[in-house]
Formats: C-alpha cells, structure tokens, sequence
C-alpha cells in the first residue's frame, strides 16, 4: 500500500509539472523564437557580404576576372588560349589565378544557400570549372613538350640523359628524358630525393621521356552534385517594393512546416492579446501607428520567411541517401565511402619531340602540328615480341604529401579515362614506409594515379564537448580512435587548434588559419581531418540514428547557449530512443579557472521538451527519471535557465548573431548527437 502511496503521488507530480510546462509553453517558444531570429539575421550578414566581395572586386581593378560573370572568365579564357610558347614556369606563376578562381567558384556553389542557386548558374560554374582546369592541364603539356625540346641542352654530364626538377606551392614536376638509351640504365631516381621509376629494358633503349607531374590539386575526380533544395524543401524569399509587398511562395518540408506552425500558432495566441490591448487604447494610438505598419510588417515577413528557409535548408544538411551508390564495375573506388588525399600523380611515358639542333648561331627545331605525343606501353600489338614477360609492370616510387595525414596505409588507385572513375586494379607489389612517407607500387601502365582513404575512418567518434573560450569565442574537442583534434570558432570564423594523434602533438599547415566555416571544412577534408558525415555516411558508418528534426533543434539551441555553457558527450545517448538526445551541459563562463572534476548536468531533449535527469553519467543503468526539484519545460534554453546565473544568462543573449551561426553549422556539419 504504501509503494502505490509513493507512486501515485509521484504520478500526481509529474501531472502537475506537465501542466506546467504546457501552461507556459507559448511563453517559452515565444522567447526561444526572438533569439533565434540571429539564424536569418546571420544569413542576411552573409548575403550582403557576398554582394560586397562582388563590388570590392569590381572596384579593385586587378585585371583578375570575376569568375561569377560569364562574360569576363570567357574572355579570360579565350586570351590564355591564344598566349603561345609559355615556359613551365611561367605556366606555374599563372596557374596561382587559376586555381584562385576554381576555388572562388567552388565556394560559391558551397556557401550559396541551396535556396539562392539558380541551375542555370549551377551549370554555368561548373562548366567555367572544367574549361579552367582543362586549359590548365593543357598548358601544363604544352610547356613539358617546350621543355623536352631543349633536353640534349639539359643532358646531365655524368649519365648523358636529362633529368629536370621544378617545385612550386601547387604543383611538383619530375622529368627525365632518354637521351644515351643504355639499356642498363633502368633505375631513375630524381636528385635529393626518393621518387623515381624502374623500368623495363625495353623502355630504357627508347626514345621516351618519363614524367611525374605532381598536382597538389585534384582537377581529376568529377565534380560532385551540388545540393539543391527540392521544392517541397523550399521558401522562396521575395523582397519586397515600396509600395506594395509581392507575393511570396512559400513550401516547407511537411514535418518542419507542422513544427513552425505549432509554434506560430502558440506564438500567435500572444501577439492576439497584445493587439487587444493596443485596440483598447483608441483611435488615435492606431491612426499614428498605420504609415509605421508597411514598413515593419514587410521586415518582419521578410525575416519570418528567411527564418523557415534557413531552417529548411538546416534539416536538409542532415538528411540521409536513401540508397546507397551503385557501381556496375569491379574495382571501381566508392567516392561516398573513400577519399582522394595528396592531389593527384600524373605519370606519363612521352615520346621524345626532335631536339633543338645549333646552326650558325642559330636554333633549329621542329615542332610536331600533333604537339606532345604519349608513348603506348605496353603496345597495342605485341606481334614481334615472343616472349610472354616482354612489357613487364613498371615500379613507381611517390612520397606522401606531408600536409595530409593517413590513419591508415594508403590504398593507391588509378584513374580509369574511359569509365570516367578511380580503379584499383591494374596496381600490384604496394609497400608503404610511414617514416620516409615513401609509397612503392607497380603499374601495368602509366596514367594518372592518387591515394585514397577510407573518408570515415574517424567515424564515429568516441567523444566529444563544446566549451566556451572567451565572448563569442568557443572550442569544440572531437575525439576519435586516432586522434583528438581542437577546433576554435569565433564569430564568422573557424580555426584548427590542435591535433593529437596517438596521445602526442601533431604540427599541420592548418593550425592558426582562420577561415569561413566552409572553406575550413574542405581544408580538413583535404588534409586527411574528416570527421563530417555526408549523406551517405550511415551506409559505412554504424551510427546512433537521431530524428533530423530533433538533431536540428538541439544544435541549434546549444548554439545559442555555447557562449555560457559547455556541453559533452554522454554514454546514455546511445542507450535513449531516436527520438530523444542526451548530454551533459554545465556553466562555464570564460573567465572561471579550469575545474578538475565539473559537475555536469545530464540533460534529455525530445525537441519540444527538455529535462534534467536524476542519473549521471556513472549510473549503472538508464532511466528517464526527473532529477528532484526540476521541472519541465519547452526549450533547452529554459532548461538550464533553471540553474543559471544572471551573468550566463546575460552572455547568451548578448551573443553575436554570425557566432551562433557559426557554432550551429559546425555542429550541424559534425552531427555529434547521431556520429558518437
């Protein structure tokens, strides 16, 4: 009698608190709803950042091209195509504003809200992209050719053949051409270094050139889709005229649509008796407030519609492929699943262009109209050679880039011209020295090759917190089996901290760079620091599914609380439904001295109500018990306003709108709640 007592009366307070918190819901999403207007404040700040960097450029006058405008990347084109006999070296000096503007148009389908992208401008970009990167790799050929016209003026004095380095930021180039043709010349190393060939007899008695052209760059892998917004996905924001407000569409996905909707309405109820007070208040009070109407109801409509657009296109960031790609050859490598790291090894077997010969002062050469010329091998007919071995595989000898990190050993692919994709067949004899960074293989034939890895091999985490630094400054700590690795955000800005592999400090070219959320990912990725999923990601990675939309409220909430408070990882969130999130948050403002053992607060969160637990994170099991002396409530906001200071509290409110944005996408680029 006495147990049902106790769990009657427990039942009757948890009643009262539920009626509570529904008694004070509309309040709570009201507030909630104010300060999450810095989202479309934020996106506004980044539209017109973008319209600025277009008139800073107009108004520099640099000669560079916008790449943005059709006209001017064509004509830029055009006049680069018509520039004849470029040195390497002068290919390479150009090739910076090359690559400066592949990469500026690349951001631009990034950073570009989904909802802002035309598909005219899509294919528009990404056509200027592919003409770029082509001419690029053409003038790179046709000044290897000028340079292997002048090999017998290079020939080196002990072995009688040419040997050429040139380095540059972005790109490598390794030549050697075959001038003596010894036939026991077969192993070629390039000087003060460990990168070379072995080649067959065969090729050693040739007239061939043997080149390596390093590009720290990837101009080979296709070009990724870029996500757009389906319509049902979608809002479109229309700005509004003087003198009358147009008419605006507006399509929201289904699930988010009924969350906003829920929340306007309750929002609304408040508004109404707002407007009843100001009817009682008479004539006079409306007559002066009808010219100041237009002007506020157009901002406000303008904000409340960017507001669902942002929102929209933040639950997209976290929706799942519904299949996973299928590939119809074997061998062909899994761009969803492995990554291209390093750039890109062009290898090539050139057939040796006449050489420059000196008459009377004079150079004469011959230029071949078919321009430079790759030498087959193994031949397509092999008729005069009886013996089977005849064109044996050649042995290549890469070092690994060192600004990218392998976790694992390097798997070398190569790229198949015809499918149009990365192979691992044809590839055998693969050794990789992680000290020297030296990588060996044989190739059947010589033709573009990378090193890739597994893209999630970082995945899922094993723990992870977000922890407040200074005013609108935070570091969010993400570890892994391999490494730890420290990423700052302040305002606008993203920066790599720190990076521990095996418990030890690792230097990267990364490290106090500050850059746009954007740009900073791609540079991770890039650097071999993967750890944000894609779409695909839960075909290869055993993840902990959270609703999207539960994701996306969560995220975005912490963002709002992150210039006060510092919240972890927590064991019980596996343990929870895919309806509800759990982790541990507490006060930490900036200012405090580290605390040996904080005391954290468990936290549950179902995206329309947020709970302080009564285990902790040493529990034996779960419960979702109500901590003593809690209550409900709505928001994570109203959570741990429960049990914060004044001065928290004001912290979060003063917070820099581009800040939280800021937080929120890195989260949401993370997804920490389903990854861990």
């Amino acid at each position: 009698m006495e147990r049902l007592e106790i769990q009657r009366t427990e039942k009757e307070k948890l009643q009262k608190l539920e009626a509570k918190d529904l008694e004070r819901r509309n309040e709570e999403l009201e507030e909630l709803y104010l300060l999450e207007a810095c989202f479309p404040e934020a996106e506004k700040l980044k539209r017109d950042s973008r319209l600025l960097s277009q008139w800073k450029h107009y108004t520099q006058c640099d000669g560079s091209p916008d790449p943005s405008i059709s006209q001017e990347i064509n004509t830029f084109i055009s006049l680069w195509k018509e520039e004849a006999n470029e040195t390497f070296e002068a290919v390479t000096a150009k090739s910076k504003l090359v690559l400066n503007l592949i990469e500026k148009l690349k951001l631009i389908l990034l950073e570009t809200p989904s909802y802002d992208l035309q598909e005219k401008n899509i294919i528009q970009y990404q056509g200027s992209i592919l003409e770029l990167q082509e001419l690029l790799h053409l003038k790179f050929n046709i000044a290897t050719e000028i340079l292997l016209r002048q090999a017998s003026t290079l020939a080196d004095l002990d072995s009688g053949n040419m040997e050429k380095v040139i380095r540059d930021e972005n790109v490598t180039l390794y030549v050697w051409a075959n001038l003596k043709k010894n036939p026991r010349y077969r192993s070629i190393r390039f000087s003060e270094t460990q990168i070379g060939f072995e080649i067959p007899r065969i090729l050693a008695t040739s007239d061939i050139a043997l080149r390596l052209l390093h590009t720290h760059y990837d101009h080979v892998t296709p070009l990724g889709p870029v996500p757009t917004a389906p319509q049902e996905h979608t809002s479109t924001v229309t700005y509004f005229g003087k003198d009358e407000v147009k008419s605006v569409e507006a399509a929201v996905s289904k699930d988010l649509q009924e969350e906003y909707n829920e929340q306007e309405n309750e929002s609304n109820a408040v508004h109404e008796e707002e407007t009843k007070v100001d009817e009682q208040g008479g004539i006079e009070g409306q007559t002066s407030s009808v010219q100041e109407e237009p002007e506020a109801t157009k901002y406000e409509l303008e904000m409340k519609l960017l507001s669902e657009t942002v929102s929209a296109a933040q639950l997209l960031l976290l929706e799942n492929a519904p299949e996973k790609p299928y590939f119809s050859e074997e061998n062909e490598v899994d761009l969803c699943q492995f990554t291209a790291l390093g750039g890109v090894h062009h290898l090539d077997i050139l057939e040796l262009p006449p050489q420059c010969k000196p008459r009377k002062g004079w150079m004469i050469v011959e230029i071949l109209k078919e321009g430079l010329q790759k030498y087959t091998y193994p031949p397509e007919t092999a008729e005069d050679f009886e013996t089977e071995n005849a064109f044996p595989p050649i042995e290549v000898m890469l070092e690994v880039h060192e600004n990218v990190i392998f976790f694992e050993n390097p798997v070398v692919a190569r790229w198949d011209a015809e499918g149009k994709h990365w192979k691992t067949d044809g590839i055998s004899n693969v050794s990789y020295k992680s000290e020297d960074r030296l990588i060996t293989f044989s190739l059947e034939t010589l033709g573009p090759v990378t090193l890739i890895q597994d893209a999630h091999v970082n995945m899922p985490y094993q723990s992870w917190e977000l922890r407040p630094l200074d005013v609108n400054k935070v570091l969010l700590t993400v570890t892994t089996v391999f490494t730890e690795i420290q990423i700052q955000i302040k305002e606008n800005l993203c920066m790599l901290a720190s990076i521990k592999l095996n418990d030890k400090k690792h230097s990267s070219i990364l490290e106090e760079k500050w850059m746009t959320p954007v740009s900073f990912i791609i540079a991770l990725k890039e650097a071999g620091l993967n750890i944000f999923p894609t779409g695909h990601s839960h075909f290869y990675v055993v993840i902990n599914y959270k609703l999207p939309l539960v994701e996306v409220k969560a995220y975005r909430q912490m963002a709002l609380l992150s210039s006060a408070f510092a919240f972890g990882w927590s064991k019980w969130n596996t343990v929870c439904d895919s309806k509800k999130v759990v982790f541990q948050v507490r006060e930490h403002l900036p200012k405090e001295e580290p605390i040996q053992n904080p005391n954290w607060t468990l936290l549950m969160f179902s995206g329309d109500r947020a709970q302080s637990l009564k285990i902790n994170e040493s529990s034996d099991a779960f419960s979702e018990a109500l901590k003593e002396e809690t209550e409900f409530h709505s928001t994570l906001y109203h959570m741990v306003k429960d049990f914060a200071s004044k001065e928290a509290m004001k912290k979060v409110r003063c917070s820099n709108c581009q800040f939280v944005d800021s937080v929120c996408h890195m989260l949401l680029s993370t997804r920490l709640l389903s990854y861990s």
